[in-house]
């Protein structure tokens, strides 16, 4: 997460959306940079809503806005299982080596989910069913819209690094499990279709 004091702006990390490169680009703009541990940096919009935001304002006498990325569902999936078959994944019940998409898929979408499928969900991250949501949403896809954004914002030409990439692998769905997605991901698709 990132928060920038004089233009009143919060910046949540989305997982998966490019926030290591946002924080290489803009930390030394940053007023407060919470790099880790992961559960911080990666504080969901209803922990910002009740503990940092109320705090902020409290400080500074005003709201911040607050803005994130959102990635298309199936290739946020997509990039959580690439990421995950990294040789140098911490703890072996998270990878996913020697499993296809399909079968990560159809973990994310059982109940209980094994460790390596548990990753959230981005509708889950920003807009919670009892509370207030992000102010601003951007699709990842479309980040080039997003940097223009925070370059008006915060007055600067702001240029990504191209960091912590995960390896290539075959995204293929059949079709049967591509239908359990789109049922188990419905808020996620139909927030990410509602950002324009």
């Amino acid at each position: 997460m990132l928060v920038f004091w004089e233009q009143r702006l919060a910046l949540l990390a989305t997982p998966k959306t490019g926030s290591t490169a946002l924080e290489m680009a803009l930390g030394s703009l940053a007023s407060v940079v919470i790099q880790r541990p992961p559960e911080l940096k990666h504080t969901t919009v209803q922990r910002y809503r009740r503990f940092v935001g109320p705090y902020l304002a409290a400080a500074s006498g005003e709201p911040f806005t607050v803005v994130a990325l959102m990635r298309e569902p199936r290739a946020w999936l997509g990039s959580w299982y690439r990421y995950r078959q990294r040789e140098d994944v911490g703890d072996p019940r998270n990878s996913t080596q020697n499993m296809t998409f399909d079968a990560f898929v159809r973990a994310y979408a059982a109940a209980p989910q094994p460790s390596f499928a548990a990753v959230g969900s981005q509708a889950r991250f920003l807009r919670p069913r009892n509370g207030e949501g992000a102010d601003r949403i951007f699709r990842y896809e479309q980040i080039d819209r997003f940097v223009h954004f925070l370059e008006d914002r915060l007055g600067c030409e702001i240029i990504l690094p191209r960091v912590n990439v995960s390896p290539e692998a075959d995204l293929a769905l059949s079709d049967e499990t591509e239908a359990l997605l789109r049922r188990v991901c419905a808020e996620d698709f139909a927030l990410y279709a509602s950002l324009d």
